[in-house]
């Protein structure tokens, strides 16, 4: 089937491949900036301080309004007991959520297997399960510190590929990933990469690596970019989120059209 790589060429589509980042502390502060951005973005990333504020409410309210909600949760527990999480998330009706692919092959197969099970069953959507691999903060010294011997980007492609094996639908890679693993585990394998700032906005503190453009993660490979302070804490959020829109559909003009078998879109 001939598609383009990552992305078909349509301004829509590349509406629906921007994530914000619900990075606040209230349900009051999440339901404003949905207001604010849900005719701009795809998705809206939920992750733990918010969840354990509001609980599942936040994830209601954010599918009230009309929109998609990726919860970034990073299940990691013996496998059964992240199959329930995971079978509880495609209940909520999300359309993504995470785990971390070091919890083992079986937990990811397992967790797949039950979403697949329970969306047959119960006549739900499934959502998008993808791995986390190696968190962002950990230095080359921390893994050595936990037993894992190599450099980082030897852990990432090794878990990558057993998240793929898995049947895992992607993985959450941050953009100097992007593109070994797009290499590595082919066009059909979802890549969704936070820490995306224009080039214009000042790197944040509480960055854990080096951000990148929107255009250089298009360029790697990226499929969803994630993006947080640079839209919440804009002067005007939807218009620095229809300038990183532009940016993203600047980029994806520059990827050549390639024949790939797999689904027309994510």
């Amino acid at each position: 089937m001939k598609t383009y790589w990552p992305f078909q060429r349509r301004a829509a589509g590349m509406r629906g491949r921007l994530i914000v980042s619900l990075d606040v502390g209230t349900l009051a502060e999440a339901t404003k900036l949905v207001q604010t951005l849900r005719g701009e973005v795809g998705m809206f990333k939920v992750g733990k301080q918010l969840f354990m504020h509001c609980g599942p409410a936040v994830v209601q309210m954010v599918r009230d309004h009309g929109s998609e909600v990726f919860l970034d949760l990073k299940f990691h527990d013996v496998p059964r007991t992240v199959a329930k999480a995971g079978v509880e998330a495609t209940r909520l009706g999300v359309r993504m959520f995470d785990l971390h692919a070091s919890g083992s092959l079986d937990m990811m197969q397992r967790t797949v297997n039950e979403v697949g099970r329970v969306c047959r069953t119960e006549n739900l959507r499934r959502p998008k399960v993808l791995a986390v691999t190696v968190l962002t903060s950990l230095s080359h010294d921390d893994l050595q510190r936990i037993g894992v011997s190599g450099e980082i980007q030897d852990q990432v492609s090794r878990l990558a590929l057993l998240a793929k094996e898995a049947t895992m639908d992607g993985v959450v890679a941050p953009p100097q990933e992007a593109e070994p693993i797009r290499k590595l585990c082919g066009a059909g394998f979802l890549i969704v990469t936070p820490g995306i700032r224009p080039e214009e906005s000042e790197p944040a503190p509480s960055d854990d690596y080096p951000p990148a453009t929107p255009e250089a993660a298009i360029r790697a490979g990226a499929d969803y970019l994630v993006v947080g302070q640079p839209i919440r804490d804009a002067a005007d959020p939807a218009a620095a989120a229809r300038a990183i829109v532009a940016a993203m559909q600047r980029a994806v003009a520059t990827v050549p059209e390639v024949s790939l078998e797999g689904p027309e879109s994510a």
